[in-house]
């Protein structure tokens, strides 16, 4: 028998919040599952066939009565929904606040009028940008240098000043390039992983921004799930942002040998310009996330990458069964 716990998902049928429903509807304590999404960067058919165990509405978190309607009766409101991307966000600044801040007070203004669910908000390494302390604490000042950082800034502060000010249960993660499953590759802002494995699929060489020396904390998306469902069910609170990786730390050049391992064959590299707003090294220092979630663990990268790389083979083979070939 299913539990009672009713969560409501905004940006569910993108790359992590599909994963995040998939693992509520198996979880034995959730009863109900609501998505929002308006699949600007989402897309149903990563859900699958979660999608007839959820009540999907699809429209834009800026929506207040939409909002409403999602969250009556709602334990707890995952908000993963946003216009990702430090690239997206340089070149439309303002796209990036309206989804990610005006969003997230829109949000959490739905919560408070909802009698006060447990709101477990994403934010993002991003906003520690220049800060050159290794490896990162939430202690340390952010200094970020993005739009995209500044929204996630933004995101993190909201939900701390709504614990503060109308006593609502939040909880702030920041996620560290979060990799997995379903995650696309066939856009423009596309993140390294998929687009790596995208790019050697097709034969191509595959795009390094600088020298490749850059560092970052690459957490499997099974990891953010567990942490995730785990803050539901014991309605864990945290004010302050809480980092949501385990303190690894993998250089671009490193990545690329072990997707060559998982790929069967070495990638070929291009070196092209740095792009703006990147963050040279990021790695979490999970002191805090571990005294939250003790059991919180890291899926071994070689492993992450493997199951990630069958995924995207899987997704080519469905499309070429399906007469899409290319």
């Amino acid at each position: 028998m299913r539990g009672g716990l009713k969560v409501v998902v905004t940006g569910g049928a993108g790359f992590i919040g599909s994963n995040l429903t998939s693992w509520l509807v198996q979880h034995p304590a959730i009863g109900r599952i609501t998505v929002v999404d308006d699949c600007s960067t989402g897309n149903t058919a990563l859900l699958g066939a979660d999608l007839a165990e959820i009540d999907f509405h699809r429209g834009s978190i800026l929506d207040a009565r939409l909002l409403d309607a999602a969250m009556v009766g709602a334990d707890a409101v995952v908000h993963l929904a946003a216009l990702p991307s430090v690239p997206r966000s340089v070149a439309d600044p303002l796209a990036s606040h309206h989804t990610n801040a005006t969003g997230t007070l829109q949000v959490l203004e739905a919560a408070r009028r909802a009698d006060g669910p447990l709101v477990v908000g994403a934010s993002s390494s991003s906003v520690y940008g220049a800060q050159p302390n290794m490896p990162k604490a939430e202690t340390d000042r952010a200094m970020p240098l993005s739009p995209y950082a500044v929204t996630k800034l933004a995101t993190e502060a909201y939900l701390g000043a709504y614990h503060a000010c109308y006593g609502l249960d939040v909880l702030p993660l920041r996620f560290f390039n979060v990799y997995g499953p379903r995650q696309q590759a066939g856009h423009a802002y596309a993140a390294v992983v998929p687009k790596w494995i995208d790019a050697a699929l097709s034969g191509r060489a595959v795009p390094v921004h600088g020298d490749g020396t850059q560092t970052r904390d690459l957490t499997c998306v099974d990891t953010v799930c567990r942490v995730i469902a785990a803050a539901i069910t014991d309605r864990v609170t945290s004010p302050w942002p809480v980092n949501l990786a385990l303190g690894t730390r993998t250089s671009l050049l490193d990545l690329a040998a072990l997707l060559g391992d998982a790929l069967g064959s070495p990638l070929r590299l291009k070196h092209i310009a740095p792009r703006p707003g990147d963050v040279p090294h990021s790695q979490a220092d999970p002191t805090r996330l571990l005294g939250l979630f003790a059991s919180a663990a890291a899926v071994p990268l070689d492993e992450g990458l493997a199951r990630t790389v069958a995924w995207h083979r899987e997704q080519r083979a469905a499309t070429v069964r399906a007469g899409g070939g290319r």
